[in-house]
């Protein structure tokens, strides 16, 4: 008897830790927003360099990259202000959607990996 329930703990506490991992995996892939100037562009990778409150961030531009309010990646340009949704990966940030800044704030600010 004491091994049968020992073995039940044991499926308990796996089971409890594989789901606090499955759990874990999102928030890791949590978008990331930033507000910031863009200060260059590159066609040929379709990267933006943007300015930022804490430093240069580069974003890349894919096919699946949303643009609101701006006619897709041709339109941006030096000196335009942004919102980037954008998600951690191996490679860099890639953005999800890109968008005018709203509003009349203050520089651009990169609120961190897993603001929403």
């Amino acid at each position: 008897m004491p091994r049968r329930r020992a073995a039940s703990i044991a499926t308990a506490v796996l089971a409890v830790g594989l789901t606090v991992g499955l759990l874990a995996g999102p928030a890791q892939a949590a978008l990331r927003h930033i507000d910031g100037t863009v200060v260059s562009k590159n066609g040929d990778n379709r990267t933006v360099k943007l300015s930022t409150q804490s430093g240069t961030v580069r974003v890349k531009v894919n096919g699946t990259t949303e643009f609101e309010r701006i006619a897709g990646f041709g339109a941006l340009h030096k000196g335009m202000r942004i919102e980037v949704e954008a998600r951690s990966t191996s490679n860099g940030l890639v953005a999800k959607q890109i968008e005018p800044q709203g509003g009349s704030g203050g520089g651009g600010a990169d609120d961190g990996p897993n603001h929403t």
